[in-house]
């Protein structure tokens, strides 16, 4: 088990068969979460085909985290949680917070997914993908308009993937403060990752 901290990223590696677990300690934190072959950073999860593949715009158990070819990288084995998960939005970034009125530098999901595939040594895909931001919750109203709600998870739930063949998984705790993407507190807060063994390991 590992903590990740409010605010920053990691990045670790999965072989087929293991599982990792996100558990939201806290309650109502997202976590950015990314993930792309062990032996080919150009094949990332691709929230667009995964919409495709299983038909919807969020995340449920059973359905298939999918790369830019279709071949798929991780299967939702487990979610404890209401099953608002975010397929739509991309990772916040130092634009968005100097849109929102930022001054200086404000810690940002784009920028820990970088920090964290350095500091992991591995190569990383040549643009930073679109996340699967775990937790997060943004209703399409019948207008076809998008808005960002307060997560509906509670304190302990857990969204658990299986790797379907070895991957490296990047995760931000989503540091944003300026809207009620954490929760109308906007206090970001850390997050359990717990491991699981692949069969026969």
């Amino acid at each position: 088990m590992r903590v990740l901290e409010a605010r920053t990223g990691t990045a670790f590696a999965l072989v087929a068969g293991q599982t990792v677990s996100f558990v939201n300690t806290h309650g109502q934190q997202v976590v950015d979460t990314w993930a792309f072959a062990a032996d080919d950073p150009g094949r990332t999860v691709c929230t667009g085909m995964t919409r495709m593949r299983n038909g919807r715009i969020g995340l449920g158990v059973g359905d298939l985290l999918v790369d830019t070819t279709r071949a798929t990288l991780l299967e939702v084995v487990a979610d404890t949680s209401p099953g608002a998960h975010d397929l739509l939005m991309p990772s916040c970034d130092p634009v968005r917070y100097r849109e929102l009125g930022a001054e200086g530098y404000h810690a940002n999901c784009h920028d820990n997914f970088l920090a964290a595939v350095e500091a992991f040594g591995a190569g990383r895909p040549p643009l930073v993908p679109m996340p699967v931001n775990l937790f997060m919750r943004v209703p399409v109203e019948a207008d076809g308009s998008l808005s960002i709600q307060p997560p509906t998870s509670r304190p302990g739930d857990q969204v658990t993937l299986r790797a379907t063949e070895d991957v490296v998984v990047v995760a931000s705790a989503c540091p944003q403060d300026m809207a009620p993407t954490n929760g109308a507190a906007a206090v970001p807060a850390d997050v359990e990752i717990r491991f699981g063994e692949a069969p026969g390991a």
